[in-house]
């Protein structure tokens, strides 16, 4: 078994990142042993010892995930630590299915990759038992669509969950795509041969909403008029996905809550105690903490629930998505009959300018209108403003927020700028970003987690916005 003291191998053709990697891995006081392909790594592991390995995944003569299995012959104890630039779901699930230590999509955080190899230099890599599913190959569709940051964060989290059957809380904005990641779990996850059953806790009377989970017997109220199966007993063996669980009324909390302890259900009306074997994977766009101080949702039954948190990132904060997510609605537009489309360039710019306050949802609605109703084939930026038209405004303006408020600062600005056309909405995110990220690094002492969190950012997005813009965090530390 490999141990602290043996090296570590690093099998990356990209020199530059390679460089940094052992730059930073040396300062730490590791010996580093570094190839850039896999001849070259199954020379190093059939003659050496290695505490930990770090792998891309596209090498100069092959993919290094696809041929783990000859490391793990060589070496079954070594752990593996997998790097991508693909940074799609479909290669973190790969990664979790080939049993590595960990995943990193690329550009990854530097510190937490020397934090993940010296975690990992002392442990065993995890036991083949938990493999029992195939790994989905590079052709197979992925329920989700982006390498942005912000997703990289939600695949991981996924692929963590996958054989495992802990509770998950999903959040975020409506149309955010809560349920296709429900979906993914359970698809990809050890429950992918049971069933996957959704209900919508906001679309359901107050009244109905215990009958529609735990089922109901005869005669239990007016209008049961026969026996009724529930929700939990139609998905035992699978996965239950409860929807808007933010929105459930206080009494069917309770019950959830004595389910979820005891993992027996009693149908309304009913004596008999039901076993059931369920796994739950709730969803809301609701921020529970506040109806837990108003006492309108259980404490105890929010911390049932949120054991495993995925927290989805709107469309906004993950812009660079939008081209791909454009193409792969293109395409299940034309799966659905409509006209075959292409959007040029300046069309996805337009598109990416809008500030989607629908999110995924919106989009998705806007290209199959897109497909529909342009009249040419391929849809330039006029077509697209023709169709969706001008963004409906906020009510108003916060006015609260520095001197004379952010209308106060914003008119001055217009008149000050006088942007040209088409330019308004980059040159005034441009003007007014700077300034925000500042007063958010000022409040946090320079502290960039923190600060993500005041803004309510991903850690990566902000990190990357104050290289471009050129801040320098470590002057708002304390002195």
């Amino acid at each position: 078994m490999p141990n602290a003291h043996d090296p570590v191998l690093l099998v990356e053709d990209d020199i530059a990142i390679a460089t940094v990697i052992i730059a930073a891995l040396e300062d730490e006081g590791f010996a580093i042993a570094h190839c850039t392909g896999i001849a070259a790594r199954d020379k190093l592991l059939a003659t050496r010892r290695f505490a930990v390995m770090l792998t891309d995944v596209i090498l100069e003569d092959g993919d290094g995930l696809a041929s783990l299995s000859a490391v793990r012959e060589r070496a079954p104890d070594m752990p593996v630590i997998v790097l991508s630039a693909q940074n799609t779901l479909d290669t973190a699930v790969r990664a979790s299915e080939s049993e590595a230590f960990e995943y990193f999509p690329k550009p990854f955080d530097l510190d937490e990759l020397v934090h993940a190899v010296r975690q990992a230099a002392g442990a065993r890599a995890p036991s083949a038992e938990y493999t029992n599913a195939p790994i989905p190959g590079e052709g197979e569709k992925m329920p989700l669509v982006g390498r942005s940051p912000a997703m990289q964060g939600v695949y991981r989290m996924i692929t963590r969950v996958l054989r495992n059957d802990l509770t998950v809380l999903i959040t975020g904005e409506s149309g955010t795509g809560k349920e296709l990641v429900a979906e993914a779990i359970h698809e990809l996850g050890n429950r992918r041969t049971g069933p996957f059953v959704a209900v919508n806790t906001a679309a359901i009377p107050a009244d109905l909403v215990e009958s529609e989970l735990f089922g109901h017997e005869k005669g239990a109220f007016t209008g049961a008029i026969a026996q009724a199966i529930g929700k939990f007993e139609q998905a035992n063996g699978g996965t239950l996905f409860l929807d808007e669980i933010g929105d459930m009324p206080a009494e069917a909390q309770t019950r959830l809550l004595r389910a979820l302890q005891s993992g027996r259900i009693r149908r309304v009306g009913g004596r008999q105690e039901i076993a059931v074997n369920v796994r739950i994977i709730a969803a809301t766009n609701r921020d529970l903490t506040p109806m837990i101080a108003a006492g309108t949702f259980r404490e105890d039954l929010f911390y049932r629930l949120n054991v495993v948190p995925i927290v989805l990132p709107p469309l906004r904060e993950r812009r660079e998505d939008i081209a791909a997510l454009v193409q792969h609605f293109l395409v299940l537009a034309a799966e659905d009959g409509l006209p075959r489309r292409a959007l040029t360039q300046e069309a996805i710019e337009r598109l990416e300018a809008r500030a989607w306050r629908g999110n995924v949802r919106e989009l998705r609605n806007v290209v199959y209108r897109l497909a529909l109703m342009a009249r040419e084939e391929r849809i330039d930026a006029e077509a697209v403003s023709d169709i969706i038209g001008p963004e409906i405004a906020p009510a108003s303006l916060p006015q609260d927020a520095g001197q004379g408020g952010f209308g106060a600062a914003l008119s001055a600005w217009l008149a000050a700028e006088n942007p040209p056309p088409g330019a308004l909405y980059h040159r005034a995110l441009a003007a007014f970003e700077k300034p925000l990220i500042e007063y958010a690094l000022g409040r946090t002492g320079g502290n960039q987690l923190r600060a993500a969190q005041l803004l309510g950012i991903n850690r990566n997005t902000l990190r990357k916005r104050i290289g471009e813009l050129g801040l320098e965090p470590e002057r708002f530390s304390p002195s």
